[in-house]
């Protein structure tokens, strides 16, 4: 279609009605009688049972044919009932089969318009659309279904507007590539995507049940000579095969999420696509962004891999793969292509993080060797009642990677307090730079447990309307001299109204713009 023919196709689709995808009716029928069927074939059964003993077959039968009626009589009456417009400035929408509901969504608080279909609905060409605002916990406006050509209309004209409504160019924007994941990263996805923290609870695992699995063999292998040598290789093999094959899943269920995934930019708004049996696509307004995070899990760090992931302001979300609003800009790439992106989105620059005080490596050593000395008492409790395959005082060899612990834990911990932004690093296994511009901050709180001011220090946490905040996530400079938290504290906090200040002044500038234009002899 050429621009005037898009253009024309954008004007009848604004200030119109329009009804959900006929083939809507027939697929949320199936959807909502399969979950039935499931439903009355587990529980209902025993009860049909009954009824069929008592009344025969024919009410049965009847009563099934009722059910049936009743699913696809609601799903008609919400086809019919359902109608969605989309104008100048709000999305309304007009729903309910027993009770309406009228909603208008203003524009500007739309954060997000995502689009997913699985593998059915890309065979039948129809897609999910969800629209997400700022604070809600679930989706504001939810499409089940339209046709994809019109999602994909939807998506570009409510950018559109939404950048009209604030002030901007409601001209279409040009979009350029900015990162496509490739199949050597899809596959290096698959392999560092396993979440690490899971091996020591496979061994731990391991280690309790592969000597009973051990135990099955031997009494067979007893007759063969062989008891000694599956005694010694089970266990170990069991626990490796249960790594590898957690991984492989884990791995392969990734790489199935971001196949394809596909980042394109334009001045106002970033836009991706990924999926393979499950297709997304959505939109990332930069006007909304609430913070990033540059994670790394270590063994991405060992090879000089890194992700990249937006947050915007809410916390409700679409799709598989996705944390509330917070949604991956790159799943997988160099750590220095993963920066460069970083910096073309919130110019950061180079950063020196200032560690905590070394003293906090001693709170450390003591939280880990106090997490094995009562692991050693739990094994021994476990011994005393059933009985182990080894004696419980061997998990005090533990203790000696205590100190190591420790230090990765201090190593790996940090602040920065830069000019438009403040950053914050934590984590081992998984290290996670946030990175939040002053005029995002929410709140800015420090605190202090009691084994941390036994040690004078402290922790800052640093508040957004991001989705991670929502649920505890935050950006935190954790275990900092506690001088320094309130230093830290104060300076975020000025920052923030410095921040304001300077962009309040950039719209009045940009407000008095357009008329200086005009102005005679301007």
């Amino acid at each position: 279609m050429t621009d005037g023919g898009d253009q024309a196709e954008a004007e009848r689709l604004i200030d119109r009605a329009f009804r959900l995808h006929p083939l809507s009716i027939p697929y949320r029928v199936l959807e909502q009688g399969l979950g039935l069927a499931f439903v009355l074939l587990v529980v209902g059964a025993p009860a049909f049972g009954v009824v069929q003993g008592t009344l025969g077959s024919t009410p049965t039968a009847a009563l099934g044919v009722v059910i049936v009626l009743g699913v696809v009589g609601y799903g008609v009456a919400y086809y019919r009932r359902f109608e969605y417009e989309l104008t100048a400035d709000t999305f309304d929408i007009r729903s309910g089969v027993f009770a309406r509901r009228d909603r208008e969504i203003p524009l500007r608080r739309i954060q997000n318009v995502d689009i997913s279909q699985n593998v059915v609905q890309r065979a039948l060409g129809i897609a999910e659309v969800r629209l997400e605002t700022a604070g809600g916990s679930t989706s504001e406006a939810h499409l089940k279904f339209v046709s994809v050509a019109r999602a994909n209309r939807l998506q570009r004209e409510i950018s559109r507007l939404s950048r009209a409504s604030d002030e901007q160019s409601a001209e279409p924007e040009t979009f350029e590539t900015l990162f496509e994941i490739s199949d050597r990263e899809l596959g290096l996805l698959a392999v560092v995507s396993t979440d690490l923290r899971i091996i020591p609870a496979l061994f731990l695992g391991a280690s309790v049940f592969a000597p009973s699995a051990a135990a099955m063999f031997d009494a067979e292998m007893l007759l063969y000579g062989y008891q000694s040598v599956v005694g010694a290789i089970v266990g170990p093999l069991v626990t490796l095969a249960g790594i590898v094959l957690i991984g492989l899943l884990y791995g392969a269920l990734n790489a199935t999420l971001y196949y394809g995934f596909t980042l394109r930019g334009a001045a106002d708004e970033l836009r991706y696509e990924r999926g393979l049996l499950q297709k997304y696509s959505g939109t990332i307004p930069l006007s909304k962004i609430q913070s990033l995070t540059v994670e790394e899990n270590v063994l991405a760090r060992w090879l000089g891999y890194a992700s990249l992931e937006i947050e915007t302001a809410g916390q409700s979300g679409s799709g598989a793969g996705s944390q509330g609003s917070t949604q991956s800009a790159i799943p997988i790439a160099t750590r220095g292509r993963v920066l460069e992106l970083t910096n073309s989105i919130e110019a950061v620059g180079d950063v020196t993080f200032e560690r905590p005080p070394k003293r906090a490596r001693q709170r450390y050593v003591v939280r880990y060797a106090a997490v094995v000395l009562v692991l050693t008492g739990l094994l021994w409790g476990v011994d005393a009642v059933v009985g182990l395959p080894f004696a419980p005082w061997l998990a005090l060899g533990a203790l000696v990677l205590v100190p190591p612990a420790a230090h990765l834990k201090w190593r790996n911990r940090g602040y920065a307090v830069g000019e438009n932004h403040v950053l914050t690093r934590n984590g081992f296994w998984v290290r996670q730079t946030k990175i939040v511009p002053y005029y995002r901050v929410q709140t800015v709180a420090s605190s202090a447990t009691v084994f941390q001011r036994r040690r004078r220090l402290g922790t800052v946490t640093i508040d957004t309307a991001g989705a991670r905040s929502l649920v505890g996530n935050d950006a935190e400079a954790v275990d900092v001299d506690e001088g320094t938290a309130a230093r830290l504290r104060e300076a975020v906090t000025a920052s923030l109204y410095t921040a304001l200040r300077r962009r309040r002044e950039e719209d009045r500038r940009d407000r008095r713009r357009p008329n200086d234009e005009h102005a005679p002899g301007g």
